[in-house]
């Protein structure tokens, strides 16, 4: 079954508002088997909704509507449906006595034009709004399936568990569609699918790459009766598991530093750190989970010279020899850090995030990354390139940082 989505709204075409209740009806639509192979954003414009409405007649079985449903001039949805599938407009008592039940039992008076709600197309069926005064539409017309539903996504929401889904899954049997997602970092999104190529022409499920800063992820789909699909969701997984090894670090809404936690949690370990370039940002991602106490017990940032040696225990003479960025100065702060709060494992993070401050031998974007622990400490050297921006410089060491212990944590 192919559906469609149109969402109507001025303020949404204006990015006033960020349209949330698409997303929620394409991700339910999923999880019941319905496709949603496009999706409309039109205006306050009747006009415009009936060419949208053509348009989604033309290509889905069930289109399903948001927004314009209210009682004000540019509330016109439901006459543009109408127009459009030449349907007349009736009034509908029984929508227009919930009205003043529902204005009643708050002590308001309803105005005049709150009735417009109650006009509806002929033949239509009403779909109740318990939350709200606007009823919602369903219409048959030549094998297509329209539902309209207010923009209010607490109503629309209602309607659409209570109503619409128990209408749709009647139709569509135990057929379901489901996602997992692979995160993945340590290498960009073309080393990445040089990695899995064959993988992505595959179905059942298909792979589907997108990146984000400091990472990609594999988005698996795969449709059919429930346990089909898990079992091609595993499957998949297992396949690019096996090509990819421990670039993967989680699934789905699992966090990098939500990992790095779980393996400190699970070996009884402590950190602490000691940031420069990245400004706090592993900390503040480390301590951003709920019971980081358990696990983190300090983190400095060292921005300054004077700062690396005053608050971390830098030995002055490293900087003067190497430079505040180096390998040897990472090396120090790590281990500084670690002996100074009796963590098990120390971090240190130094580099340049510019946009001035580089050279030649150490270009904006260069950062050192070093551990310290029981077994010794080591280093890594990253450059990322100075397009990223001072602000991605920062952002893509604090992801290496957190990846570094959490291979260091895994392997161990």
């Amino acid at each position: 079954m192919r559906a469609e989505i149109i969402s109507v709204g001025t303020e949404l075409l204006l990015g006033q508002i960020v349209d949330t209740n698409a997303a929620y009806l394409a991700q339910r639509l999923a999880e019941i088997g319905v496709d949603v192979h496009f999706k409309q954003t039109v205006g306050d414009n009747a006009t415009r909704v009936e060419e949208a409405l053509r348009l989604a007649m033309s290509r889905a079985d069930v289109v399903l509507m948001t927004g314009g449903l209210g009682p004000t001039e540019d509330d016109l949805t439901v006459a543009a449906v109408a127009a459009t599938l030449g349907l007349e407009l009736v009034y509908d008592e029984t929508v227009a006595d919930h009205i003043r039940r529902f204005f009643e039992t708050r002590g308001r008076v309803p105005s005049s034009t709150v009735y417009k709600q109650a006009l509806v197309p002929r033949g239509a069926h009403v779909i109740p709004n318990d939350r709200g005064t606007a009823p919602g539409v369903h219409i048959e017309h030549r094998g297509r399936t329209i539902f309209i539903m207010p923009g209010v996504p607490y109503e629309m929401k209602g309607m659409m568990e209570n109503y619409v889904l128990p209408a749709l899954r009647d139709r569509t049997g135990l057929t379901v569609i489901r996602s997992r997602v692979l995160r993945i970092t340590g290498e960009g999104e073309s080393a990445i699918e040089e990695r899995i190529k064959d993988l992505l022409q595959q179905t059942e499920p298909t792979i589907a790459p997108y990146a984000k800063l400091g990472e990609v992820h594999l988005r698996l789909t795969a449709k059919g009766a429930p346990e089909e699909v898990d079992a091609a969701l595993a499957r998949g997984e297992a396949q690019v598991r096996e090509r990819l090894g421990d670039l993967v670090y989680g699934i789905d809404e699992q966090t990098l530093e939500e990992v790095v936690a779980q393996a400190l949690i699970a070996k009884n370990l402590t950190l602490a750190v000691a940031e420069s370039c990245t400004g706090g940002l592993i900390s503040y991602r480390l301590t951003n989970i709920p019971g980081s106490s358990t696990y983190f017990l300090e983190g400095v940032v060292a921005y300054s010279n004077e700062a690396k040696i005053r608050d971390v225990g830098v030995d002055p003479t490293l900087i003067a020899t190497h430079g505040a960025v180096s390998a040897e100065v990472a090396e120090a702060m790590a281990g500084a850090i670690r002996r100074r709060s009796g963590a098990a494992v120390g971090l240190g993070v130094t580099g340049i995030a510019g946009p001035a401050g580089g050279n030649p031998d150490k270009p904006v974007g260069l950062v050192y990354l070093a551990l310290a622990g029981a077994g010794g400490t080591m280093h890594r050297r990253l450059t990322f390139g100075a397009e990223a921006g001072r602000q991605g410089i920062r952002v893509l060491a604090a992801q290496a940082g957190l990846n570094l212990l959490r291979l260091h944590l895994t392997r161990a």
